[in-house]
């Protein structure tokens, strides 16, 4: 997001691991950087980083239930995720935040096609380092099903979640869940019961494939306590 027009940004290439360690950034946290719009992405809110530019300069707490991190995301809220593929139909919309309504959280077995394109998204980065060693692909597809509460014609939604932390996850619980159908429960219970549980006013946020623009998948979710 950024913090002076209060716009969502998407912000890339940042090759993470690659980065040195005083650029490297946690969620939440306050970046610099020298950004401009590219002909390789025509999505409105895209912007490609200089990535030498990249300074963090703060982080933005959860304290007093999340009160700096609420003054920012939602003033930003579309009123729901249908309203969201309207706009993208008529502006292009590819970003937004949203607060969904009856939802629920499943998975499916990755297939190999699956895995393969996440392992060509780290190729690409094989000509820069040919020492980088390729992700491991989570051998699961995450989806979240969920209504737009203020839509009554709403269908319904199932959209995929790409939520890096999510996938940490998967690898950082390896060791204390080693049987999968356990860990698969523990991160319903987390991204459901907990990110989307009555005490939590939960918002997703969701953008689009740069070439598939109807295709929307939930990039992270904003839960500060009601």
């Amino acid at each position: 997001m950024d913090v002076e027009s209060g716009k969502w940004t998407r912000l890339y290439p940042i090759p993470f691991r690659d980065l040195d360690e005083d650029r490297k950034f946690r969620k939440y946290a306050i970046v610099e950087a020298s950004v401009r719009t590219t002909s390789k992405d025509r999505r409105p809110e895209s912007r490609e980083v200089n990535v030498d530019s990249i300074r963090p300069s703060g982080f933005v707490d959860t304290k007093n239930k999340w009160e700096r991190r609420k003054a920012m995301v939602l003033p930003t809220l579309s009123g729901s995720f249908c309203e969201i593929l309207r706009k993208q139909n008529t502006d292009g919309l590819s970003m937004g935040a949203f607060r969904p309504g009856e939802v629920d959280f499943g998975w499916t077995k990755a297939s190999v096609r699956d895995c393969d394109r996440r392992q060509a998204c780290y190729a690409q980065l094989s000509f820069l380092n040919p020492t980088r060693q390729a992700l491991e692909p989570v051998p699961y597809n995450f989806r979240y099903h969920f209504k737009c509460l203020e839509e009554p014609a709403c269908p319904g939604h199932d959209i995929a979640i790409i939520d890096w932390e999510l996938s940490a996850a998967w690898y950082h619980w390896r060791t204390k869940y080693p049987d999968v159908d356990q860990r698969l429960m523990h991160i319903r219970h987390n991204w459901l019961e907990v990110m989307c549980g009555a005490d939590r006013d939960t918002v997703f946020f969701v953008g689009n494939h740069r070439r598939f623009r109807d295709i929307f998948m939930v990039g992270g979710v904003f839960y500060p306590p009601r």
